[in-house]
């Protein structure tokens, strides 16, 4: 199972192997706080270029997740790690956006599960 959840959210017992999947380094956060058994793989997030386009405009949504799956799909080495993972084991995506519905994290998850299913 894939899970996503706010960085800035109480941990979980349930959280597993864990991975931060954004660009930047969440704000206020130690990075020796953090539960990352799975790492920062800050290349598994949108690249720059596009993250600075989307700028969390909401009307961009749709276009955004199309050009993110592009990128992950030009990349799989920076997110494979997540999916050897998650064949063996739970995983938690963290991600720092407010946005819990339009976020890098959700389309990724979305686009991971689709791959384990194969």
């Amino acid at each position: 199972m894939i899970r996503i959840k706010r960085i800035y959210d109480e941990p979980s017992t349930k959280d597993s192997v864990c991975f931060l999947v954004d660009r930047l380094w969440p704000r206020g956060i130690k990075k020796q706080a953090l539960p990352l058994d799975g790492g920062w793989l800050k290349e598994a997030a949108p690249s720059d270029a596009l993250r600075r386009w989307y700028g969390h405009d909401q009307t961009r949504w749709p276009a955004f997740e199309q050009r993110y799956r592009v990128e992950l799909d030009e990349h799989p080495q920076d997110w494979q790690p997540i999916l050897d993972a998650a064949r063996r084991h739970d995983v938690t995506l963290y991600y720092a956006s407010r946005d819990t519905e339009h976020n890098n994290a959700l389309v990724l998850q979305r686009y991971l599960q689709k791959k384990l299913k194969r």
